[in-house]
């Protein structure tokens, strides 16, 4: 279909469907549904955690393989697609930097960084017309990144994401306390929308003095077109949606770990404190329950993959329980996923639910006029 919607544009980069694709680790977001995405005019973006195979020759050398498995996973979709392809790369990552320089190298469009605070993105994207763009929970935190940039690097984000409290997997900005306070209120009080206003009216103000362009993209529970008409109403420039996208014919996680989404229901989905140091948003499963319950896993760390996870304090290996789920062994499995996982029904092709977003979106703008 025709898409009458507003580009996003980040500088000279420009996306025709103002849609990002989330970064869903580990190994859901790869360059297969990274480059349908891109291929439909929105962006396409790969999770940049976990990538390699657990195998005893990735294990000699597992900062090696990362960039070696980051860099043929750009070029797959590189290979596959013409249009915007971008990277997610945490901050927790104990490569971080090393995953920023790789990327930048591979002259990706544009990176995505939270899970903690990108305070020094631009030093390692140095030289590279690659577009950074922090992912943050509040205006607090896109404060600190406007100011430090500034000041240490002459330069501001190309975009900035704002995230709330209904995105899937490790949550940003909140402890695991006030998400279990607010799980009985958190569909229905407008957290992003506030956060959202906070920063477009900060943003705003730097974008008057200084002459720049900051698009804000909304992230977090966007799930149809009246959530992404509700956003770009006001003031944002586009959003960023995950948890449709997993239940995608071109998403490459296994069928189980898909048709636990369409199957979860409301009830389903609980938070717990993630070996990452967050709370995270799971589906209930078998493995999980036995987590609830206190159980210990027993584990050799293998990927050393996460700076502020401690393998001899931690009740189980959540890069194993990531990589058990996106190879469908839900016995042993964490799956992560958004508050609106349970209003999921089917699996589809990508460009089916890009064409079905954008019409819906359309719809509810012009009932604006």
């Amino acid at each position: 279909m025709k898409n009458r919607l507003a580009p996003l544009i980040l500088g000279d980069l420009c996306i025709e469907v103002p849609i990002i694709q989330g970064g869903m680790g580990v190994r859901v977001s790869t360059a297969e549904l990274a480059a349908a995405v891109a291929n439909c005019g929105a962006a396409g973006t790969i999770a940049s955690v976990g990538l390699p195979p657990d195998t005893p020759e990735n294990r000699v050398d597992i900062p090696k393989s990362s960039i070696e498995h980051l860099q043929a996973q750009i070029r797959q979709a590189r290979g596959m697609s013409k249009g915007a392809i971008g990277v997610n790369i945490m901050v927790a990552l104990s490569n971080y930097e090393d995953m920023v320089r790789t990327a930048a190298g591979e002259k990706v469009d544009y990176i995505i960084s939270g899970a903690g605070m990108p305070i020094s993105l631009p030093e390692f994207a140095e030289g590279s017309n690659t577009k950074l763009i922090p992912l943050i929970a509040s205006a607090r935190g896109a404060g600190l990144i406007l100011k430090t940039w500034k000041r240490r690097y002459s330069r501001f984000p190309d975009a900035i994401i704002v995230e709330g409290p209904l995105s899937g997997g490790h949550i940003a900005g909140y402890d695991l306390q006030q998400l279990e306070t607010l799980k009985k209120t958190i569909r229905d009080e407008p957290f992003l929308e506030n956060s959202v206003r906070e920063v477009l009216a900060l943003v705003g103000e730097y974008e008057g003095k200084y002459g720049v362009s900051i698009p804000v993209i909304a992230a977090g529970g966007i799930f149809d077109g009246k959530d992404v008409a509700r956003f770009l109403r006001l003031g944002a420039k586009g959003v960023q949606i995950g948890t449709r996208f997993v239940a995608t014919d071109e998403c490459s996680a296994a069928e189980e770990f898909k048709q636990l989404y369409v199957n979860a229901g409301e009830d389903d989905i609980v938070f717990i404190q993630s070996p990452v140091g967050m709370p995270a948003k799971v589906i209930r499963t078998k493995f999980l329950d036995e987590v609830l319950r206190g159980e210990k896993k027993d584990f050799n760390c293998n990927y050393r993959c996460l700076r502020t996870c401690d393998p001899s304090t931690v009740q189980f290996c959540i890069a194993k329980a990531l990589i058990d789920a996106v190879e469908g062994d839900m016995d042993n499995a964490v799956v992560l996923a958004g508050t609106n996982v349970s209003r999921i029904k089917e699996i589809v092709p990508v460009q089916d639910l890009i064409d079905e977003i954008v019409s819906e979106t359309l719809r509810e703008l012009e009932v604006d006029g």
